[in-house]
């Protein structure tokens, strides 16, 4: 369809007309006349063309929210060829259409966009398609993939799986081992999606049964509640999956009131203050799994890449990937040190 069409060819994963032409090099067993297939031009930190990235979030108002700004912020920053239009973000999904709306408008290279609601704005993707601006759509997916370019988000099915088989191996030896679950909000489908991994790991540790689970919200206020609730009804247990770091917070503080530490806590996300408590190493909190918030500086290269017609280094393709799922790493107190510098506030 020519309404579809990319003012660089790239916005469906066709090839960049004349790529050939572009490679630079060959390595020592080919001839020079016979370019290698992986010398084509890969984004680098080298200044390039001049891109301008429009950025529109959701309203901050999470800890994991606040830093996906802040790493989109950062991460553009450092190119001194990318400049960045970064909206003010709300939740409401008719003003940020309006916000994405307006981007499009400036004419602006490439759009990153992390809905508020997928499915809801899922329309102003296909306009920003339509109009030759190419959309790296931002962890919360669009309804279909021809209203984005790519999507790079994180694994929350990966997350459950990783968080019961750290879970499982640590309770391997413990005959009728129970856990509970803090899930997050029960209406989305990313907690449905955490809650499936940890039950399909689980399935592999016949010694270990969930015996309680409650539905949070994502805060602190909620996580403190909930918690109380499962420690009043679950007078021994040996592990806790909570989803969400930010409502961990309430979390332990339910926990501490409680004098509970008969069990070992895994949180999720990967906040500054989880990694924090797990170096210290002296509470039930031994490990959380990352949500990586780093996915908006990567979202950002991906833009500044597909905006000068460039592939990603270290991969053989001319063009960027249609799809990147970020891996939800476990990081407790062997690794955190590595970590410590990503986690969110």
């Amino acid at each position: 369809m020519p309404e579809f069409t990319s003012r660089r060819g790239l916005l469906f994963g066709t090839a960049a007309v004349g790529a050939g032409a572009l490679l630079t090099g060959c390595t020592s067993n080919e001839s020079k006349d016979e370019p290698a297939a992986n010398d084509q031009p890969a984004a680098d930190d080298k200044p390039g063309k001049q891109v301008t990235i429009g950025f529109a979030g959701p309203q901050a108002d999470h800890g994991w929210l606040n830093a996906i700004n802040d790493n989109a912020k950062s991460r553009a920053k450092k190119y001194s060829d990318v400049t960045l239009e970064i909206t003010e973000g709300s939740n409401d999904t008719a003003q940020q259409i309006g916000q994405i709306e307006t981007l499009i408008n400036k004419k602006v290279d490439v759009l990153v966009i992390l809905p508020a609601d997928g499915k809801a704005l899922t329309q102003v993707g296909l306009k920003a398609m339509r109009a030759g601006i190419p959309v790296i759509n931002l962890d919360r997916i669009f309804n279909t993939p021809q209203a984005y370019r790519c999507w790079i988000g994180g694994d929350n099915y990966g997350m459950g799986l990783n968080a019961g088989h750290y879970i499982g191996e640590k309770l391997k030896g413990k005959s009728d081992a129970k856990v509970v679950e803090l899930a997050g909000l029960d209406n989305l489908e990313l907690t449905k999606q955490r809650t499936q991994g940890f039950d399909d790991a689980l399935k592999n540790y016949p010694n270990i049964k969930k015996v309680a689970r409650q539905a949070a919200e994502f805060t602190v206020e909620s996580g403190q509640s909930k918690m109380a609730q499962l420690l009043q009804a679950q007078s021994k247990f040996d592990a806790l999956w909570n989803h969400d770091d930010d409502q961990g917070v309430g979390a332990l503080r339910a926990i501490e009131q409680a004098g509970r530490d008969d069990f070992l806590m895994v949180g999720g996300a990967g906040a500054l203050s989880a990694f924090q408590a797990i170096k210290k190493d002296d509470g039930v909190l031994k490990a959380t799994v990352l949500y990586p918030p780093t996915m908006a500086a990567s979202a950002i290269d991906l833009a500044r890449a597909l905006g000068q017609g460039k592939g990603v280094g270290g991969m053989a393709e001319f063009e960027i990937p249609a799809s990147i799922t970020l891996y939800s790493a476990v990081v407790d107190k062997d690794n955190v040190d590595q970590y410590m510098s990503t986690g969110f506030k």
